[in-house]
């Protein structure tokens, strides 16, 4: 059976792209920084738990400490955490949005590496955004254009770069970001937008789904490559 790990799953997208893998066979683990959440989280799914928060990197190590004992190995890696960040932009919350967005990739992905390679089909989807492509935002027609997330965008942008650098020094690893598209989450709650989250985790499993030959290196959404 696929093992799969989906970092800040307790809700919204991760939580959903926990279901539709797990009614695909997949073994899946719930990541959360809330152990209460967490569990709870997984035991409405029928998932397992391991506390992680992406921030902690005594955290992170435990959390791939306790899948390694269980499972020997790590099929799917889905670096899901995110937060949006607010609308102040200094050095205090620049850090704070970067070291929860990218550097939280890092560490869960160094972490996650040892038992990546274990597996005979090792895929790793980061959910970046399209806000962090320069072809979106400068585009008048696109409706990144208009979004002013400065952190955020910037904090994405980075991550679809680790993605493809992941993939360069990972060949037999399948690297790609992708964009879900605006989501009904508690995220974009204050902003009153966004589809069904059963929709945005399409991508995310299709994206966890691929086989050994499949694509790697790309920013993604529902239809295809996008440009960055």
């Amino acid at each position: 059976m696929t093992v799969t790990l989906i970092t800040g799953a307790n809700k919204g997208i991760g939580f959903e792209t926990a279901r539709q893998l797990l009614e695909l066979g997949h073994v899946v683990y719930i990541g959360a920084r809330d152990v209460e959440r967490g569990e709870k989280a997984a035991a409405t799914l029928g998932a397992r738990f391991v506390q992680l928060d992406v921030t902690d990197d005594a955290s992170v190590s435990s959390a791939l400490a306790a899948i390694d004992s269980t499972e020997g190995r790590l099929d799917v890696l889905v670096n899901n955490a995110g937060i949006l960040g607010s609308d102040v932009i200094n050095g205090p919350e620049a850090v704070r949005v970067f070291d929860t967005n990218t550097v939280g990739v890092v560490r869960v992905t160094e972490a996650a590496l040892p038992l990546l390679r274990k597996s005979s089909n090792p895929t790793v989807v980061n959910v970046s955004s399209s806000l962090g492509s320069f072809w979106a935002v400068n585009n008048p027609d696109r409706p990144e254009f208009n979004v002013p997330l400065a952190l955020y965008s910037a904090s994405k942008s980075a991550t679809t770069m680790l993605t493809v650098q992941y993939a360069k020094s990972q060949p037999g690893i399948k690297f790609n970001a992708l964009e879900p598209g605006t989501t009904a989450t508690d995220m974009t709650a204050a902003l009153g937008i966004g589809r069904p989250v059963e929709e945005s985790a399409r991508t995310v499993v299709r994206l966890a789904t691929l086989d050994a030959d499949g694509p790697t290196g790309t920013l993604q959404d529902e239809n295809g490559e996008l440009r960055w």
